[in-house]
């Protein structure tokens, strides 16, 4: 196996690249776009992991629905870095928890993105 990536279907994946790059300090590796300048496909290299965003449409039938949570567990010393996401993705967002320690964690979070992207984030 080469590698696993996250995929994920949006509208308005342009906007969505950049909001994810913001949030992870993320690089555009391999992408493709459509002629509307949305993407058919891109990757971003998230802290060493590939987030792909590509364009749902309308007619879309093979997407159903986001019943998936993607978690980033941080280390203790980069704190600020899930501060730096939390924050960049809350904007718009439905907050399901908002940052603060919990049970297992001294720092954790959990959010629905304007994208309807479901993340977690917490310190390990």
């Amino acid at each position: 196996m080469e590698r696993i990536l996250m995929q994920i279907y949006v509208k308005g994946s342009a906007e969505a690249v950049e909001l994810y790059q913001k949030a992870f300090n993320a690089v555009l590796g391999y992408n493709v776009k459509n002629e509307n300048g949305t993407f058919y496909h891109s990757e971003l290299d998230v802290y060493g992991q590939i987030l792909s965003v590509a364009e749902r449409s309308d007619d879309d039938n093979i997407v159903t629905g986001n019943i998936m949570q993607f978690c980033l567990q941080f280390s203790k010393e980069e704190e600020d870095l899930l501060k730096k996401a939390y924050d960049t993705l809350s904007d718009n967002a439905k907050i399901l928890f908002p940052l603060g320690p919990c049970d297992y964690s001294a720092a954790a979070a959990d959010l629905i993105d304007k994208f309807g992207v479901r993340w977690c984030f917490f310190l390990g």
